[in-house]
């Protein structure tokens, strides 16, 4: 039977080209390559929306941002599943939105963590789904200065979120993917990925994917 995989995420997730300002070909975004890596056995979903937070409302957006908000819904429109990637909390960081540090970002990944497991499921044959909590990359030194206004103070607080994330996993018997070990931010705007890293991180992936699916 086909397993089916959710990533859950922002603009990393969705394939943001901060060199081009539009988004990275369909090939070069992380669930793509993940999901080319593992193959036909899997279905590897990609729910990324730009500047999606873990659990807070931005104010200023078009749309709803806010990650706890719309993530049963999205788990009632993908079900069943049987893994759920959660990539999220950069955009926790900017000042303006209700968290602004790591301990805010990743008390809104328990937050997400806590819908899942007390997501009420349809499928009564089908096991809840396995958490992957991935930590997101550093946000890095750039000359766009609306960005590094956007984010003043967040790269101190993005290097503390892998080992936050880690123990927040370790707490709810969730699995841990430090993205951070694997790729690094494009110094365009300090907080997005370039057509390799982007690649990169769908590589990382599979492994502990693999592991977790049992295939």
């Amino acid at each position: 039977m086909t397993k089916t995989v959710l990533c859950y995420g922002d603009s990393l997730t969705w394939g943001y080209d901060a060199e081009n300002l539009g988004r990275h070909a369909f090939d070069d975004r992380w669930p793509s390559v993940l999901q080319k890596a593992l193959g036909g056995e899997v279905n590897v979903i990609a729910e990324g929306l730009n500047g999606r937070t873990t659990a807070y409302d931005d104010h200023l957006a078009d749309c709803d941002r806010n990650g706890a908000t719309l993530l049963p819904t999205i788990l009632h429109s993908h079900a069943p599943l049987d893994l759920v990637i959660i990539m999220l909390g950069t955009n926790d960081l900017k000042r303006g939105i209700g968290a602004g540090s790591a301990v805010g970002a990743v008390k809104g990944v328990e937050r997400l963590v806590s819908l899942i497991r007390h997501h009420a499921w349809s499928f009564e044959d089908h096991d809840e789904p396995e958490i992957l909590i991935v930590s997101p990359p550093h946000i890095c030194e750039t000359a766009n200065d609306m960005f590094a206004a956007m984010y003043a103070g967040a790269i101190e607080q993005s290097k503390m979120m892998g080992s936050l994330y880690r123990d927040l996993a370790d707490d709810k018997g969730c699995a841990f993917f430090d993205a951070a070990s694997v790729v690094v931010t494009t110094p365009l705007d300090g907080v997005h990925l370039d057509a390799e890293n982007t690649r990169a991180l769908g590589r990382g992936l599979e492994p502990v994917v693999r592991m977790l699916l049992g295939i």
